[in-house]
C-alpha cells in the first residue's frame, strides 16, 4: 500500500496538485469579484499575481518533470514567490486589524498610480495599502480572504519544498 501511495504521489502528480489549488484559488478569486461583486483592492491584485506566479511554476515542473536538482530549484522558486505573496497577505491582515480612524486614506486605482508613478513608486504606495485594503467584505469560518491567502500561501511554500526534496 505505501509504494502504491509513493508511486501515486510522484514529484510530477504533486506539483500538478498545487497548480490546481492555484488555479482553484484564482477561480474562487474570480467568481467573488464577477459573481458575488467583490471588486479586489491593490494588496488583493498582488496577492492573485503571485497565486498565478506560482501556480505556473507548479505547472512548469510538472510538465518539465526535472531531475533532483531541477526539482530543489522549481521548489526553491515556488517558495520564494509564495514568500513573497505570504509578505503582501501578511500586510493585508494586518490591515484590516487596524481600527478604522487609523487606516491609511483610499488612495486610487492600481491602473493609476502605475500609469502615473512607475512601477517602483507604485509598488511602495500599494504596499502601504489604502484603507479600501482594511475593509472586511467576505468571510469565512470566520476569515477573511487574505487570512485564507496567507494560509495558502504557507501550505504552497511547504508543499513546494516537500516535493523538491523527496527522492
Amino acid at each position: 500500500m505505501a509504494r502504491y501511495l509513493q508511486l501515486l504521489l510522484t514529484r510530477r502528480i504533486g506539483n500538478l496538485a498545487g497548480f490546481i489549488a492555484c488555479a482553484g484559488l484564482i477561480a474562487a478569486a474570480l467568481y467573488l469579484q464577477y459573481g458575488v461583486g467583490i471588486d479586489p483592492c491593490p494588496l488583493c491584485v498582488m496577492q492573485r499575481i503571485a497565486v498565478i506566479a506560482a501556480g505556473t511554476v507548479f505547472l512548469a515542473a510538472a510538465i518539465h518533470h526535472p531531475g533532483r536538482i531541477g526539482g530543489h530549484l522549481y521548489g526553491a522558486l515556488i517558495a520564494i514567490l509564495s514568500l513573497a505573496g505570504l509578505i503582501v497577505a501578511g500586510r493585508h491582515v494586518w490591515l484590516q486589524y487596524i481600527p478604522a480612524d487609523r487606516r491609511p486614506a483610499c488612495g486610487p486605482g492600481l491602473e493609476y498610480l502605475f500609469g502615473a508613478f512607475g512601477p517602483l513608486e507604485a509598488l511602495g504606495r500599494v504596499f502601504r495599502g489604502s484603507g479600501e485594503c482594511g475593509t472586511v467584505d467576505w468571510t469565512l469560518l470566520g476569515l477573511s480572504i487574505p487570512h485564507w491567502t496567507l494560509l495558502a500561501f504557507i501550505v504552497f511554500a511547504a508543499w513546494a519544498l516537500v516535493l523538491a526534496f523527496r527522492d
